[in-house]
């Protein structure tokens, strides 16, 4: 068995919970970005959620991960918004 140089990473609860909320609000936003009818906007916006995901994936202050999750389900909600409004 090979031994990892890094400590294996104990997540608390709350940590744990919060990894399941920004997966959670990521899928939903692919999900959504899915319903985009151009391709090339499709493509802009999944770049545009990935990039901004892997640009806020060091933090670890609770209350910074709180309001970005908070500002990505309010973006998803506007997306979601403009999406249903398109389809009429």
């Amino acid at each position: 068995m090979i031994s990892s140089p890094l400590p294996p990473v104990t997540l608390t609860l709350k940590q744990f919970i919060r990894t399941q909320q920004v997966l959670l609000l990521y899928r939903m936003v692919l999900q959504a970005i899915r319903q985009v009818p151009s391709d090339s906007d499709r493509k802009y916006l999944k770049d545009w959620a990935r990039e901004e995901f892997k640009r806020n994936k060091s933090a670890t202050e609770d209350d910074t991960i709180r309001m970005m999750i908070t500002q990505g389900n309010l973006q998803l909600k506007e997306l979601e918004k403009t999406l249903a409004l398109a389809k009429f």
